[in-house]
């Protein structure tokens, strides 16, 4: 059974990809804790597929142990949570019971960095795309648009390896699907912006970088170094701009420029700590 739709929202985009996949591949096993059980598609699909949907309740740590045990039988586990329960609270279980075991899942979160300010900070990861990059061997995709997290939810669970699919509720006007860095605009080689995910429309508009080449990826791991260098000049300075911890590209950045004097400039959400809540359209 195909469930797609002309999903409005990520979420929506991610959980009707995954019913598809655990229709369609016998490996697929979608992990739960309560976040999204009740959500359309996933009761049907659970008493059309006994077992392959599995929620393990309010207990966030068991989710990646749980994860890491399926993975070894040879199933491949789509773990869904906020971000912060799904690689904040069990990064020892990502680091032991995924990488060291040298197992295959595809975790996808919700939450983003600030996306529910209303709940508070328990539900707040500005820093979980820093926190899985300290481990080997993870592709991170930050889709921009509900379309691009359709693809790359569908390409994740039929691949193979460690993948982190970073779902979020802001959203480009439009998807782009390709590979790697995509050049959006074409400015000046010796300005060049790289926009992640949902950012993009914003650099778009922004009269700071009305001049610049502005490249755009939905995959931030593994880092296309290559792109990069191919749309830079002599001398560049080079603006990330990130939906997460400022400075969490840093690295990558700097090691495939690190032939030619270069410019970084770190944009992203800052590492002070906030006690801000309630709407995004709230002003304090």
């Amino acid at each position: 059974m195909t469930t797609a739709i002309a999903a409005t929202t990520m979420r929506e985009a991610f959980l009707h990809a995954a019913a598809d996949a655990v229709d369609a591949d016998d490996r697929a096993v979608l992990v739960l804790a309560d976040i999204s059980a009740g959500a359309d598609p996933v009761p049907a699909l659970a008493r059309r597929r006994p077992g392959r949907v599995v929620n393990v309740g309010i207990r966030e740590q068991l989710l990646l142990g749980l994860a890491g045990g399926l993975a070894l039988t040879g199933l491949r586990p789509v773990v869904h949570s906020y971000a912060p329960f799904l690689v904040e609270r069990p990064y020892e279980a990502l680091k032991l019971d995924l990488g060291h075991q040298d197992v295959g899942a595809v975790l996808v979160s919700i939450g983003a960095s600030y996306d529910q300010p209303g709940i508070g900070r328990t539900h707040e990861a500005p820093e979980d795309v820093a926190v899985v990059d300290t481990l080997p061997g993870w592709t991170i995709h930050v889709p921009g648009h509900p379309e691009e997290a359709d693809r790359l939810v569908r390409e994740s669970i039929a691949g193979e390896g460690l993948v982190y699919v970073r779902l979020s509720s802001a959203s480009n006007a439009a998807p782009h699907h390709g590979a790697g860095l995509q050049t959006i605009r074409v400015g000046s080689p010796d300005d060049v912006v790289v926009a992640v995910g949902p950012t993009l429309d914003r650099v778009l508009a922004a009269d700071r970088f009305r001049g610049a080449t502005v490249l755009y990826t939905s995959t931030v791991r593994p880092f296309d170094a290559a792109g990069l260098r191919a749309a830079v000049g002599e001398v560049p300075t080079v603006t990330m701009v990130e939906p997460y911890l400022e400075g969490t590209s840093a690295r990558v950045v700097d090691e495939a420029l690190s032939d030619r004097p270069h410019r970084t400039v770190m944009i992203g959400h800052p590492r002070e700590e906030s006690h801000r809540y309630g709407g995004h359209d709230l002003t304090l």
